[in-house]
């Protein structure tokens, strides 16, 4: 009877997941309905706290609630001695679509860098534009824009990859964080994600049920000082990453191996 409920779970909570993710995807659009007048009303400054302190607690609402229901099992704790921080840059891998919203719930001070595309999103566009978001069409904007931002006591959170990994466990760093870092003289914070989810990665449509409940991990990592030779930093932050993501490949690939092992005959 355990077995069957088990295998049945996942079953049992799609479709209160399924009906977060409208609520979510309701709420948003009502929100950047709000936003398209609010930008051209308030002030920057003032639009800009405003956009970001909605967007992050909106999304802290969703994973309380997914969290409360079952469907996910989420810790973020570790995020919250930086939600005061000013001028700080967080980097974190990037296994799922989920992780910005991980890192924005927690971090209301925040800015992400967005794909140009997601900007002109019904869903996102206005929002992200009062938030003061950065799009990444124009390499030279956006490291402009981050910079300024950061100047002025805001929070930067990138994923180094510029997209979901690709090719587990970390795929090749793109340059610009630490330039960025460089030119701002701002400290990179470095954000481990671990999940053993396939939920939203790369090739994973969203209405795809996963298995249930999600669970996802966030810790700490080193603190980087901004360096005058942005390349190599940029080399460093990698290695960094690659090694403990590697261990947790390796240790994952263990203990399925060890679960699937056929019982011996004492």
């Amino acid at each position: 009877m355990k077995r069957l409920l088990r295998r049945a779970q996942p079953f049992l909570l799609a479709p209160p997941l399924y009906a977060l993710l409208i609520a979510l995807g309701f709420v948003s659009l009502l929100w950047n309905l709000l936003a398209l007048p609010l930008r051209v009303l308030l002030p920057q400054a003032l639009g800009r706290r405003l956009g970001r302190a909605v967007i992050a607690h909106s999304y802290r609402l969703f994973w309380a609630a997914a969290s409360a229901s079952g469907m996910m099992r989420v810790d973020a704790s570790c995020l919250d001695v930086l939600k005061d921080e000013r001028g700080l840059i967080i980097v974190a891998n990037h296994p799922t679509m989920l992780d910005a919203l991980l890192l924005v719930a927690r971090l209301p001070r925040s800015a992400c860098i967005m794909k140009a595309d997601l900007m002109r999103n019904v869903f996102l566009g206005a929002g992200a534009r009062l938030a003061c978001y950065i799009p990444n069409d124009s390499a030279r904007a956006m490291i402009r824009l981050a910079v300024q931002d950061l100047r002025h006591g805001g929070q930067l959170v990138i994923f180094p990859e510029g997209t979901r990994t690709e090719t587990p466990p970390l795929d090749p760093f793109r340059p610009g964080v630490t330039l960025i870092a460089k030119l701002a003289k701002a400290p990179i914070q470095t954000v481990y994600i671990e999940t053993d989810t396939p939920y939203l990665r790369k090739g994973w449509p969203i209405w795809r049920v996963p298995p249930l409940p999600i669970r996802v991990k966030l810790r700490l990592g080193r603190r980087f000082a901004p360096h005058a030779d942005s390349e190599a930093l940029l080399r460093e932050l990698e290695q960094y990453y690659q090694g403990p993501l590697k261990e947790e490949r390796a240790s994952d690939a263990t203990a399925a191996c060890t679960s699937h092992r056929a019982p011996t005959l004492s």
